[in-house]
């Protein structure tokens, strides 16, 4: 028997056509996608949101420890208030950090939104070619 005759492959056409005519799997990427979206824009705003807490404690803290320098200075520099500046500025780093990892993670998260609304997008075209093949 030829090996051509045994062959399993589908033609591209094939495919094409059991892709865009598949309501359950369109259907279902669908949920999963608007499952995803709401949570993800909820925690885009809470990041957002906690960015901006933190650049105004990271201000706050600048300017607590500017007036701890001084007072330390207008009393002779007492041991207290030194470890105490020294401690506002690590605390002041670790928000510094903290602010970037979220940084970070707000873009990432900005990325995946706009992954998901790119595959929306290309569902939604897909769909509708599909559609108007099937009427036409």
């Amino acid at each position: 028997m030829d090996k051509d005759s045994d062959s399993t492959v589908t033609s591209l056409d094939e495919n094409t056509e059991n892709f865009c005519t598949n309501p359950t799997r369109d259907i279902l990427a669908e949920g999963i996608t608007n499952l995803f979206k709401p949570t993800i824009e909820k925690l885009d705003e809470r990041v957002a949101s906690t960015i901006q807490l933190q650049t105004e404690l990271r201000g706050q803290l600048a300017a607590l420890a500017a007036q701890l320098r001084d007072i330390e200075k207008a009393q002779h520099q007492i041991p207290e208030f030194a470890d105490k500046v020294k401690e506002l500025l690590n605390v002041k780093h670790k928000v510094t950090i903290i602010s970037n990892v979220l940084s970070t993670s707000q873009e990432r998260l900005t990325g995946l939104h706009k992954l998901i609304e790119k595959e929306q997008r290309r569902r939604q075209a897909l769909l509708d070619s599909a559609l108007s093949t099937n009427i036409s």
